[in-house]
């Protein structure tokens, strides 16, 4: 029998849908349940890629027993994360508050209103029983204890959402950047890229500000030890060297082996970075990794309405990584006489380079490439029969069973990968990237806004619909904006700028100059929270930061840029105790501080210059404005018969030139 699972359409509570346990999805039915029969809440949180989380199904969620007491004295609700980040924010707080440490899958006990007052990640079936009894015990003999404790924790929950609010400086300096960046590199793995770590993660944001200021300040060691990063992430075994695509992160500290788990939102960001460090190098290997990788995207996770899936697991046959990994003698058995060449690219050995699990994992040496040198390959000729070679292994890993897909469609994800594209295509110039970008912004529109204008979280159902959470507007307006860099087209501004106001009406708090992450129309539990520490994903509060800024001055528009002044000022004294979990702040710091291009261009071979000048100088603090209208501010007065661009900063603009050239040395011209 199906439980309350059985009609929602998130894999991860589709795979809970038989288990014995009567779980619920988050709603008012089980809310009500819950303070109607006077019983205690178990709110379990997961994630359909989650190893832990199938593990803990597996010993306790499809065991009878456990289910019996689950049934008997709870009302059971499953979450899936991605779905419902604000409730996950919630408890992981809460268990972080409790336990210092935290995690999927993550489990509260709850009072009947969902307060919790018990929390942890994975447990064993037995020790989940104890607790459960002993939780159960406590609230049948002891109900004034736990409501005291619960009323405690929620002030904590409160608590942790405040923080000051700072003068706005006069101005940064370098020196401000110094500090952040010096006990930074402190952590620099000099001999694997990355930090001096392990399990590594990639942090594509993180990359993206050392890449931007090491040009930005002349800063040499530090674009050497980010670009020695980027090939060293890509040549582990955290890429698929096959088909494209980057795991979340390595167990190990060389990249080698991945949790194979593969998310919509890491190689969206990663292929964002990678196209913007091939613009400030041009190493033919990025190009080769943002191909692959788009490759993968086309091929596994794209929707046949355009739009993105968000998920592949680690596991297929309930093993983790065996989709991936390979034995050598199927390598000679594939490959036959051009095995010996690839066995020693791939770095793969009889016993195993894996050697707890006896398996190879694809990966490269940081300077594989040499191979072709003395093969006799010609450039052109190697990476030919280096995409003939993963063809035909790719062909034969394709006939294993394949790990599963989580095929929600979450808007923040799907606006991160249409940037990819987009991005790729302003490096790259495919207009194949281009087009599966406007796809993609149509799907958004479509699917994803309703026709009142207000963004959803994910494609409505007949059973549910969920509203936007900050971080799906941020990244919304981020991709809009980028649309109208690389088409000229207005309306992706009047739409990112609808969007923006609409926060600001229903997510910003002028207290606490901060936008919470869920709306003034949500319900509240407990208290609504902010986003402000990056993580693996910028936080929604930088990303919006950056927006404001943007459109400030694009429109001229002195509140965006007061209130993303603000939220910077806010902010700044954390970004000098912890760079890495501010790195995307720091962006915005090392805008400030270097200065942001205004660049207009216009004439009647507008779109032909942008397309040179996004392929050809590496700019990584601007925005492009242009056309043949005269449609917003920095445009009026400047629209000639003839090309013209002038590059402004500082509220004050060049004289226009015709060339890139010219262009290039306005945006070196030291400031006077």
């Amino acid at each position: 029998m199906a439980n309350h699972l059985q009609n929602e359409t998130s894999p991860y509570l589709k795979q809970h849908q038989r288990n014995p346990v009567d779980w619920y999805p988050w709603g008012d039915d089980a809310l009500q349940k819950a303070q109607t029969e006077n019983k205690l809440l178990i709110v379990s949180i997961g994630y359909s890629a989650c190893h832990w989380c199938h593990v803990m199904e597996k010993e306790s969620f499809e065991n009878e027993d456990v289910a019996h007491v689950m049934n008997s004295h709870f009302v059971s609700i499953k979450v899936d994360r991605e779905e419902r980040p604000d409730i996950d924010q919630l408890y992981m707080t809460a268990v972080q508050l409790m336990t210092n440490a935290g995690g999927w899958p993550l489990n509260c006990i709850c009072l009947p209103d969902g307060r919790p007052i018990y929390g942890g990640t994975y447990f064993r079936s037995t020790d989940w029983v104890n607790i459960l009894n002993q939780v159960q015990t406590l609230w049948t003999n002891e109900a004034e204890t736990a409501i005291n404790y619960a009323e405690k924790l929620a002030q904590g929950i409160t608590a942790s959402e405040t923080f000051s609010i700072n003068k706005i400086p006069d101005k940064y300096s370098r020196e401000d950047l110094k500090e952040i960046v010096e006990p930074w590199r402190e952590t620099f793995d000099f001999a694997n890229g990355g930090y001096k770590r392990a399990p590594k993660f990639p942090l594509p944001s993180n990359w993206v500000f050392f890449l931007r200021y090491g040009h930005l300040t002349n800063d040499t060691k530090i674009l050497s030890h980010t670009h020695f990063t980027l090939k060293h992430i890509a040549s582990g075994g955290i890429y698929d060297q096959l088909g494209g695509g980057f795991a979340r992160y390595a167990v190990d500290g060389q990249w080698h082996v991945p949790h194979f788990e593969k998310m919509l939102y890491d190689n969206a960001q990663l292929v964002s970075l990678y196209a913007e460090a091939y613009l400030q190098n041009r190493d033919p290997f990025y190009k080769r990794i943002i191909e692959e990788t788009l490759e993968w995207v086309n091929r596994e996770m794209t929707s046949a309405e355009g739009g993105f899936f968000s998920a592949l697991d680690a596991d297929s046959e309930g093993v983790e990584g065996k989709y991936y990994t390979f034995q050598q003698e199927e390598i000679e058995k594939v490959l036959g006489e051009d095995a010996p060449l690839l066995i020693e690219y791939f770095s793969i050995t009889a016993e195993g380079n894996w050697l707890e699990e006896k398996t190879n994992v694809l990966r490269t040496s940081f300077d594989a490439d040499r191979l072709a040198e003395q093969a006799g390959y010609s450039f052109e000729e190697w990476q030919a029969y280096l995409k003939d070679i993963k063809r035909k292994l790719l062909h034969y890993r394709a006939q294993r069973i394949r790990p599963g897909t989580d095929d929600k469609i979450l808007t923040s994800w799907n606006a991160m990968m249409l940037k990819a594209y987009l991005d790729a295509y302003r490096t790259l110039n495919k207009p194949e990237y281009l087009t599966v970008a406007q796809r993609s912004a149509s799907f958004i529109l479509d699917k994803l806004i309703t026709k009142d204008g207000v963004l959803l979280h994910q494609p409505a159902t007949p059973y549910k619909t969920i509203t936007a959470f900050l971080d799906d507007y941020a990244f919304v307006i981020d991709a809009f904006i980028t649309l109208y860099e690389v088409s000229f087209d207005k309306s992706w501004l009047d739409r990112a700028k609808s969007l923006m106001d609409y926060t600001l009406r229903h997510f910003y708090d002028q207290q606490s100059t901060a936008f919470y992450y869920s709306s003034d129309l949500n319900d509240v539990l407990i208290t609504r929270k902010f986003e402000i520490m990056d993580n693996v994903i910028p936080s929604s509060n930088s990303v919006m930061a950056h927006q404001l800024n943007k459109l400030g001055v694009i429109f001229e528009d002195p509140t965006y840029k007061e209130i993303s002044a603000q939220l910077l000022a806010n902010v700044f004294p954390q970004i000098r105790t912890y760079g890495s979990a501010y790195s995307n702040w720091a962006i915005r710091l090392l805008e400030e501080v270097c200065g942001f291009n205004e660049i207009a261009i216009t004439g009647p071979e507008a779109k032909n210059l942008r397309i040179a000048l996004d392929q050809h100088l590496y700019i990584p603090n601007k925005v492009i404005l242009g056309g043949e209208e005269e449609n917003l501010p920095l445009l009026v007065n400047r629209v000639a018969k003839h090309n013209l661009i002038y590059v402004c900063k500082n509220n004050t603009c060049s004289l226009p030139v015709d060339n890139l050239k010219d262009v290039e040395n306005l945006i070196l011209k030291p400031e006077a």
